[in-house]
């Protein structure tokens, strides 16, 4: 049974009112020595009740405190003691509040050291992202500068080769400043009504000789001469379509399909890419959207790709108010799903 402090004092004054109403009963018959015996035994119970009191709500209790801050300090937060026999109010709620003051800033604590890792983490990815195409661009210059210059042959061909290094290192750096700017906030989509349609079938030409080098087939699932309007920033969206196609034909089977289709519903239509290619592991799926994450570690080095397309494509998709589903089994494939709004009228 719980007691607190208002009923203790009920029952110490109970106790007091009776020993003292029994004393006065009886005081006629008592001899100066009885008088004597009953006053020490009022102030033997009164002391019992009263030490009880204080050791229950006051010492215990800070005892408990004392015993929740050193396993707190030691981090072990499942095993604080949250009773006790009685219930002191305003210590309970000092010990409650010490314990979810302590929980809470280790929470903090824990999600400092992880952002912390993932820092360190993206600087080192970003420091081998931006060391590939330097250093084989430094290495194609130092080349023509150690003679290699004089032969047009090699001149032009080293050229080319350090030009493409460039281009791929202007391209990673332009994908890690969209990626800052999406992150704080500062990019505005620029939206209107166009046809997806016709920009999937832009989509398709622009990577049909790469799907055909590996012969993959690109399906547009819509009858002919549809249009199907949406209000979106078209270039974003082209962007998202661009990355989805371009992942699914890396990471695809060769001989392999890939399809895109639209299902209507009242405000929105749903984008849905499917593919039918290797898939990826569930242990994967939550984290193919974070920047410079790679399913292969084998395509660590691939220079056609910064590693930072699909995170790109979740904040476009985030800023149009919506976000991208996965579902994917290995072997059979994955699917990747996303609304948009239907165009105003």
């Amino acid at each position: 049974m719980n007691l607190n402090s208002r009923t203790l004092a009920i029952l110490i004054s109970l106790a007091v009112a009776v020993m003292l109403t029994a004393f006065l009963a009886f005081v006629d018959i008592l001899s100066e020595e009885g008088v004597i015996v009953a006053l020490i035994a009022v102030c033997i119970s009164c002391f019992f009740f009263f030490y009880l009191s204080y050791e229950a709500l006051v010492f215990r209790e800070i005892k408990n405190v004392y015993t929740s801050l050193e396993k707190l300090r030691k981090q072990d937060f499942k095993k604080v003691e949250t009773r006790s026999t009685f219930t002191a109010d305003p210590l309970k709620k000092i010990k409650d509040e010490i314990y979810q003051l302590a929980e809470g800033k280790q929470q903090e604590i824990d999600e400092l050291k992880q952002l912390q890792a993932m820092r360190r983490e993206f600087l080192a990815d970003v420091s081998h992202e931006l060391k590939t195409p330097i250093f084989a661009a430094q290495g194609f210059i130092h080349t023509l500068l150690d003679g290699a210059v004089d032969d047009p042959h090699v001149r032009d061909k080293f050229l080319q080769k350090a030009a493409k290094s460039l281009d791929s290192l202007e391209t990673l750096v332009q994908d890690l400043i969209s990626i800052s700017q999406f992150e704080k906030g500062v990019v505005k989509m620029q939206k209107k009504n166009f046809d997806v349609v016709e920009l999937v079938q832009e989509v398709f030409e622009q990577l049909e000789q790469k799907a055909a080098s590996r012969q993959i087939k690109l399906h547009l699932e819509v009858n002919p001469g549809e249009k199907i309007m949406l209000f979106a920033d078209r270039n974003r969206i082209c962007q998202v379509f661009v990355n989805l196609v371009d992942n699914a034909i890396k990471y695809g089977r060769p001989e392999g399909n890939i399809w895109i289709y639209f299902t209507e519903n009242r405000k929105r239509y749903t984008i849905t890419v499917k593919d039918d290619g290797r898939g990826i592991g569930e242990e994967h799926i939550n984290r193919i959207f974070e920047r410079f994450y790679r399913i292969d570690k084998s395509r660590a080095r691939d220079t056609t790709s910064t590693g930072l397309g699909l995170a790109i494509c979740k904040h476009i998709v985030e800023a149009h108010r919506s976000f991208i589903a996965v579902k994917s089994e290995v072997g059979k494939g994955t699917t990747l799903r996303f609304k948009l709004l239907k165009a105003k009228e």
